[in-house]
């Protein structure tokens, strides 16, 4: 981890030192850190608390070596997680990616589940993206490589079956937010992989009949 993400993880311990437990959180890396979901929640009239635990750049090994941190210790009643997009590269895990980043989520639910059996657990599908902007520059461009329509397909019935398994919810909020080629629409990319907040009140839509 570099010492941005240090420094994040460290003010979330002190954070939860004050926290209200039994509530509503959600975890993950920037794809969560990103989503407004606390003041989107609070502006459409949801008055529970909400916790936003998301670390930007976190795969599935760093977000388990700090589970605690980011998760267990708020033992909340409800978990949104969406982690594991920053697994999806060969530079860090060759050809094996797919099964790495699978078998450390079956981790993650496997670790909350039996430190907080009754909470509640929505597994969040990957958001689709799009490697086809104009403004992409070719550094990007080697960076998402591997997020095509159909890993991230993959990926997500792989989720699925993951939810089936463990009994917990699979939440996909993709339908308002894909064009007709499987990719993120243009209007909500800020580099194909981030959403501008327009992007998360689209998912926002499909999650709040889950936050009562």
């Amino acid at each position: 981890m570099n010492n941005e993400q240090m420094i994040k993880i460290k003010n979330f311990d002190y954070l939860n030192q004050n926290i209200l437990k039994g509530k509503i959180l959600f975890t993950g890396s920037s794809l969560m850190e990103q989503f407004p979901i606390c003041e989107i929640a609070r502006s459409k009239g949801f008055d529970e608390v909400i916790y936003n635990r998301g670390v930007g750049g976190l795969n599935t090994d760093e977000f388990l070596e700090n589970i605690n941190t980011l998760l267990l210790d708020l033992e909340p009643s409800k978990i949104f997680i969406n982690i594991g997009t920053n697994d999806i590269t060969e530079a860090r895990y060759g050809d094996k990616w797919m099964s790495h980043l699978m078998e450390n989520f079956c981790k993650i639910i496997e670790t909350t589940k039996d430190s907080i059996p009754n909470a509640e657990i929505y597994i969040m599908a990957f958001y689709p993206a799009n490697l086809h902007l104009p403004w992409h520059t070719e550094e990007a461009i080697q960076w998402m490589k591997l997020r095509t329509s159909e890993n991230i397909r993959m990926c997500n019935e792989h989720l699925k079956e993951i939810a089936n398994k463990y009994e917990c919810y699979y939440i996909d909020c993709n339908a308002g937010i894909v064009n007709e080629n499987g990719e993120q629409k243009p209007e909500y990319a800020i580099d194909g992989v981030h959403m501008y907040a327009n992007g998360y009140l689209n998912v926002f839509e499909v999650v709040k009949s889950y936050l009562n």
